[in-house]
């Protein structure tokens, strides 16, 4: 699958690249916007990612060039920013296309994981074979308590990592949990997602400091919850930031 890498700087290329390649994309890069426009139907890429700090004047012009044709749901464009990139041209960016944007210097893993979780996120999965997984930040309000299903004992902690699939979790005490197995239903759930709670049944995948949970099952109508959360958390981001 080809992804279109419109990057004036060798030195971000080499390092998006890093991370990029392992998720199965075959990279094309210009250096040039013109003859990227030019090249695009030829190419036929899956998704694309510009940088705005190598063409400040021309991000905006793909954009709309690239979204002629080529729909928001389907082709992730994910634009790369400097360190003193605008709110307002961030909000320009989202009002006009762009599904996501990313720090170019990809300095944090959490930085890693949101460019592979946004392309991930609108490219169907299974042409990728992985489901995308997205840190969680101080600003979201998620939490996560369950009881523990042998002695009932209530187990709180922090999430770290939220998926479709599951979450990981970094229990506050671990040794409430020693007396699990793997592959353990935990059917008493109570999942935050800003003002909802969700009432999923997990199974326990793995067990120590940071456990992982499955979501195998959720009440009627929450999984479109939780999933249009996760479509959401760019905006989000947005009026964090």
């Amino acid at each position: 699958m080809k992804l279109l890498l419109i990057l004036g700087s060798d030195e971000t290329f080499n390092l998006v690249s890093q991370y990029i390649k392992p998720l199965g994309f075959d990279l094309i890069r210009y250096n040039h916007v013109q003859k990227a426009m030019d090249n695009i139907d030829e190419v036929d890429p899956a998704g694309l990612i510009i940088s705005a700090n190598d063409f400040p004047r021309h991000w905006k012009t793909l954009v709309y060039f690239v979204r002629v044709a080529r729909n928001k749901d389907r082709f992730p464009i994910v634009l790369l920013t400097g360190e003193k990139f605008p709110l307002e041209e961030a909000s320009k960016a989202f009002y006009i296309g762009v599904n996501g944007i990313v720090p170019e210097t990809l300095w944090e893993p959490s930085q890693i994981i949101k460019l592979q979780n946004i392309l991930g996120r609108y490219i169907p999965v299974e042409e990728k074979g992985r489901v995308p997984c997205f840190f969680v930040e101080p600003w979201q309000q998620c939490a996560l308590i369950f009881v523990n299903p042998i002695n009932k004992v209530i187990v709180t902690g922090e999430i770290k990592t939220i998926a479709q699939t599951g979450i990981s979790f970094h229990p506050d005490y671990p040794s409430l949990l020693e007396n699990l197995y793997l592959g353990m239903v935990i059917p008493e759930c109570s999942f935050r997602l800003d003002d909802t709670i969700l009432s999923p049944e997990c199974r326990l995948t793995r067990n120590g400091r940071i456990i992982a949970l499955e979501f195998i099952n959720f009440p009627p109508y929450e999984q479109a919850v939780l999933d249009a959360y996760l479509e959401n958390l760019p905006v989000q981001e947005l009026q964090y930031q």
